[in-house]
């Protein structure tokens, strides 16, 4: 796949605190998420990446650009959206989104074409003449996607899209972004704070802590493949069932109650395995559920497992 970043060990400094260490890192055209908690440096990254600060060491590529050289071209390329509202007072919707197109290098004529076809396909073809200030928090996060997509960028990058939306707003905002990340030959960068948008919305995930990189990659391939944990439910002989599984190399995690076990168990193991041995012991295998780590436990476990490695 043809590569969206590049950093080549990027260091930045904001006087004496040191937001970003050492990052080296390649990720592929898609979409893709940036996570980490406050401080973790998502900030600086996306703005390096727009080209608004210069990393204090190391060097990256855009859509195989300097971001030092690429200059306007580069940045033609690129949309962003905002965390917060930036918008102009006194202009109505299609005002604000035609400048975002001027700004980006479109002649005016074009600029106005493009931000009435960006905010029908929106949903906000009845707002465009209404003043931003008349606009509820939705409206004003949909027109800052509009924004950044009326140059028809092949990049966007995303700064908590879903802030201070209501549930309906954030589902709606969340299908968007998913309508977006399908197109072919586009890309964008989500930074949230919100790991479940992450996790719906991209294939892929870079994880931060404390300027460094703890995870990069596919988000099904940073899942845990160390241990094999199954839940399990039963009917019968439940002590020598769980007896003869642990005397065959499985672990029991958990019984809470009758009937039913969280148990992991060897890589060699098939489900076949599990049958064969409630056999033995006259119980009936009624239930056998593979567990899988969410986005939310992917994380974690990698920020732990940095923690760990520090102390």
């Amino acid at each position: 796949m043809p590569t969206l970043l590049r950093l080549s060990a990027v260091t930045h400094f904001y006087g004496k605190n040191r937001a970003l260490n050492n990052v080296s890192l390649t990720v592929d055209t898609g979409a893709v998420g940036l996570v980490g908690q406050n401080g973790a440096g998502k900030s600086t990254l996306m703005q390096i990446l727009l080209g608004l600060i210069r990393p204090t060491q190391g060097a990256v590529q855009v859509l195989g650009s300097d971001v030092r050289s690429g200059g306007i071209e580069l940045r033609g390329r690129i949309g962003y959206m905002p965390e917060r509202d930036a918008l102009v007072p006194g202009l109505n919707g299609v005002e604000y989104a035609a400048l975002a197109g001027e700004l980006s290098g479109l002649s005016r004529k074009q600029a106005l074409r493009r931000a009435h076809e960006m905010l029908s396909s929106l949903g906000m073809e009845d707002a465009r003449y209404r003043q931003l200030e008349q606009y509820s928090v939705g409206m004003k996060q949909r027109l800052k996607l509009a924004a950044s997509l009326v140059h028809d960028p092949d990049v966007l990058l995303l700064d908590e899209p879903t802030a201070g939306l209501d549930p309906d707003g954030r589902t709606a905002m969340l299908a968007l972004l998913s309508s977006l990340a399908a197109r072919k030959n586009k890309s964008l960068i989500l930074s949230s704070h919100l790991l479940g948008d992450i996790e719906r919305v991209c294939g892929s995930a870079v994880v931060l802590d404390r300027g460094q990189i703890v995870g990069a990659g596919r988000i099904d391939e940073l899942r845990s493949k160390l241990r094999r944990c199954y839940q399990i439910t039963w009917q019968g002989n439940g002590d020598g069932y769980l007896a003869d599984l642990q005397q065959s190399g499985a672990e029991v995690l958990a019984n809470s109650q009758q009937g039913a076990a969280r148990v992991a168990v060897p890589d060699e193991w098939t489900t076949r395995t599990f049958f064969a041995h409630a056999s033995t012991h006259g119980a009936v295998l009624t239930g056998l559920e593979p567990e899988e780590e969410d986005f939310e436990a992917i994380y974690h476990r990698l920020i732990q497992g940095k923690q760990q490695i520090a102390e």
